[in-house]
């Protein structure tokens, strides 16, 4: 085989059936290859695009998301959707063109030093040549999906892709052994003497699926809950046990609860999302997890690292029968906090905007959200309805995620409702994916929460007593037309006009963007301030 037929051959065997990038020059014969194995390449407009759906890609299937990019400003941009992935925590393989051997160390054009740019970003980088190439696949394929997963970078010199090479691995990587030293005593002691737990759930629980595992442990012992962003749908939103959301709107209510609190309990807890110490109270933590995390040297952690069926073994250590547990309390806060929500419903803004949606949208759609203000009500409030999945970046939290996230969505779930909510700024760095969806035929209902500015921004100003600056993008209508490349644009100002709108989006097999234009004035009151 040649190399690029032996990379695309391997992809295609660990499942891989679409590559996301821009071509360059030196592209050429590994498009081919990927055509030859039935691996299609999907053509973005940006390469960041190409990123954040091969992570997109990733977290729905499980098989590593492949990207590709050609040399320098290829390679810049695609890293943004590559950064994602690391601190999102997804199986991600990226590849970028490289200069050959004999130019690679010269001042020559698009020309920079990739393994030191996506060193930071990534688990690994490889450089590959023809004695490498095997070993570096397997380790890639391997590393990537090995907790935490991640990207991995590896680097295409333009001179290789033709060369014939011998596809028995020479060396092999081998994975090491792991072994866990946790103060045994200690965890089952803090259990024991525990009168007041409290679980916080996050994103490893929820890249895990633990969600029959953490049910079930909570039919036999009754224990509030709250979880981080990311682990939205992992418990539904309805459970006795379920307090809420940290960190997104109106979540300084939960203090009432695990202020109560002796003893925080983290299953799967991923402080990339929103660190320990930014709400635990003065208690002891007991962090349970597939590694370890980096806590301050005063906190008062104990952590429990092994597989996740040993952390639901090892809680049964709690007194069942001695623990405190107020439902009426804990019903009492998420009715406060809906009944606030429900209160900015009445005129046109982003509450109201959002419960029409989820009027009106199937409970088993799949609804993705970008970076912004309105993040912090759909991760709060969006009901998931136990059969629905919301998509967000958090780790990472870049600007512009949502429109591809929303499209990999589409095209690893074609049969599904597939719907993006993003602010106007974010929908501005993607615009040109509206092309892309057209392209391909994606019947993604995209919602532009208009409002003309960067409205969290603004409002992280307000709470310096500071005046908007550099918060304003337009005046007047964000497309002041019923088309925007081809796809119709339905516009919505007032409730009415937004259920209209949805439901004719709803009717259509093709993608459609709805105009929402919004008061953001309830941003101002449902953000809370950290």
């Amino acid at each position: 085989m040649t190399i690029a037929e032996y990379i695309a051959n391997q992809l295609f065997i660990h499942g891989v059936r679409y590559v996301f990038g821009i071509p360059g020059g030196p592209s050429i014969p590994y498009l081919e290859a990927f055509k030859g194995a039935g691996i299609e390449f999907i053509l973005t407009s940006n390469e960041a695009s190409a990123g954040i759906m091969a992570d997109v890609t990733a977290r729905l299937t499980g098989i590593p998301g492949i990207c590709h990019a050609t040399f320098g400003p290829g390679a810049t941009n695609i890293s943004t959707g590559v950064g994602g992935a690391l601190l999102d925590r997804s199986p991600v393989i990226v590849f970028t063109s490289e200069m050959s051997d004999s130019m690679l160390n010269r001042t020559t054009q698009m020309n920079i030093d990739h393994q030191k740019l996506f060193e930071p970003i990534t688990k690994a980088t490889y450089r590959l040549n023809a004695e490498n190439v095997v070993d570096v696949m397997e380790s890639a394929l391997r590393l990537c999906q090995e907790s935490y997963p991640g990207p991995v970078h590896i680097g295409l010199p333009a001179d290789i892709s033709d060369i014939e090479i011998n596809t028995i691995s020479s060396t092999g990587f081998m994975t090491e052994n792991t072994y866990y030293q946790n103060n045994i005593q200690k965890v089952i002691s803090l259990l024991e003497n525990s009168r007041r737990p409290l679980l916080a759930v996050g994103l490893t629980a929820a890249r895990l699926d633990l969600k029959d595992e953490l049910l079930s442990f909570l039919d036999t012992c009754k224990i509030p809950v709250v979880i981080t962003p990311m682990a939205k749908g992992l418990i539904p939103e309805d459970h006795p046990c379920y307090a809420g959301v940290l960190f997104h709107s109106l979540s300084d209510y939960l203090e009432d609860i695990y202020e109560k609190s002796d003893l925080v309990i983290g299953i799967g807890y991923d402080p990339v999302e929103f660190n320990y110490e930014a709400w635990v109270p003065d208690v002891p933590l007991l962090h349970f997890d597939i590694r370890e995390t980096d806590m301050p040297s005063k906190a008062n952690v104990t952590q429990f690292i092994g597989p996740a069926e040993e952390w639901f073994a090892t809680l049964k250590n709690l007194n069942a029968g001695s623990l405190i547990f107020e439902e009426a309390v804990i019903k009492g806060i998420r009715d406060e906090m809906a009944s606030v929500y429900n209160g900015f419903t009445n005129h046109f803004g982003p509450a109201a905007a959002l419960r029409v949606l989820q009027d009106e949208l199937p409970e088993d759609s799949i609804l993705t959200s970008d970076v912004g203000s309105h993040l912090h009500l759909i991760g709060q409030f969006w009901n998931t309805h136990d059969k629905g999945k919301l998509i967000m970046t958090n780790g990472w939290s870049s600007m512009g995620f949502g429109i591809p996230a929303a499209m990999a969505a589409q095209m690893n779930n074609p049969e599904a409702t597939v719907v993006c909510v993003t602010g106007d700024g974010g929908f501005l760095m993607m615009a040109g994916e509206m092309v892309t969806l057209k392209r391909y035929n994606l019947p993604v209902i995209v919602v532009v929460f208009s409002d003309g500015e960067l409205n969290l921004i603004k409002v992280k100003q307000s709470w310096k007593d500071l005046p908007a600056y550099g918060t304003l993008l337009y005046q007047g209508d964000l497309f002041d037309a019923d088309m925007f490349l081809g796809i119709k644009v339905l516009t919505a100002d007032s409730l009415e006009g937004m259920r209209k709108a949805t439901i004719e989006a709803l009717s259509v097999n093709e993608p459609v963007i709805i105009n929402a234009v919004i008061d953001p004035e309830d941003y101002k009151w449902l953000i809370v301030r950290r």
